[in-house]
């Protein structure tokens, strides 16, 4: 069987732009979530998320296939780090660092997608890719500044890391056969139960009758717009651009960020960030653009394939 080229289309980039535009709005909007209890919110956020999934799916006729074999330890490890572990490295991280310490670990992701990712999709790494991801990474750190960290901070932020990068490389191996629809409907649900499970063991489920309106109201939006609608967009152009390119584009999220926070009374963003904002662009026309010779594929690597 032939190994399929990834494209570098506009039309299967725009997805994952628009996807990381979502996740990077969620910054402003979570603070508002800051004091309520976590789990307990999150779990409602990813079971509405769900739903809403599963109702989208049977609208747009969309089969939604049971997972086996394998897959349900691929699809529960995207729950266990891309949704809960994630979370929570996020919120145990800001107790020991700066938020832009947290930011700028996560922002690192597109260097470990441009390494990891190929691999799982049979390919070797593109020299394009690898050499564009730490100019993103690079302006992504302009945008979102340093901070201050003990080493609880930076082995929180490392964690942070790598629940991004398995957020994605985890889906490798069940894309094909799932797509952006299976994937983002399973991974959800089983966040939702894992959360909930928490939620019983460390909280108080009553807690949620304090949950005010403006809270709710930004939990809806998260559970939309940052995880149903979100979720579809960047799987589906991880599937169609490989997880090594697709990885650029979490750039756009902390420009997102920095765009949304100036929108909503943050000020006219700094020298730095608008410096920041050129080198992500730059680094994203340089390793997005079509490459001349596409990657070789890896041997014997069709056996793995679910």
């Amino acid at each position: 069987m032939k190994t399929k080229t990834p494209s570098t289309a506009f039309r299967d980039l725009a997805p994952g732009i628009a996807g990381m535009a979502l996740v990077g709005s969620s910054v402003t909007v979570s603070r508002s979530l800051v004091d309520a209890p976590l789990f307990a919110v999150q779990a409602v956020r990813y079971a509405a998320a769900a739903l809403l999934l599963l109702a989208l799916a049977r609208a747009a006729k969309v089969p939604v296939l049971r997972p086996r074999g394998r897959e349900w330890l691929w699809l529960a490890g995207i729950a266990a780090t891309g949704l809960v572990l994630f979370n929570v490295a996020v919120v145990r991280g800001v107790a020991h660092a700066e938020p832009a310490v947290i930011a700028v670990a996560v922002a690192s992701v597109p260097i470990l997608l441009g390494l990891i990712g190929p691999f799982l999709e049979g390919r070797r790494p593109s020299r394009q890719v690898l050499l564009a991801a730490p100019v993103v990474v690079a302006g992504a750190v302009l945008v979102e500044g340093t901070g201050r960290t003990d080493a609880a901070g930076v082995a929180w932020a490392a964690l942070a890391l790598g629940c991004e990068a398995g957020f994605t490389l985890l889906a490798v191996p069940v894309l094909r056969r799932h797509g952006a629809w299976g994937v983002s409907v399973h991974a959800v649900w089983m966040g939702a139960l894992v959360l909930a499970g928490l939620t019983v063991c460390t909280e108080r489920p009553s807690d949620l009758l304090k949950v005010g309106t403006a809270q709710w109201a930004a939990a809806g939006y998260l559970a939309v717009m940052v995880t149903a609608v979100a979720f579809l967009l960047w799987y589906r152009t991880v599937a169609a651009v490989g997880s090594g390119r697709a990885g650029l584009l979490t750039g756009v999220a902390p420009l997102a960020a920095a765009a949304t926070g100036a929108l909503t009374g943050g000020g006219v963003p700094g020298r730095a960030v608008w410096l920041g904002l050129a080198v992500v662009v730059a680094g994203l026309a340089a390793g997005l653009r079509a490459p001349r010779h596409a990657p070789s594929p890896l041997p014997l690597r069709e056996s793995a394939s679910p």
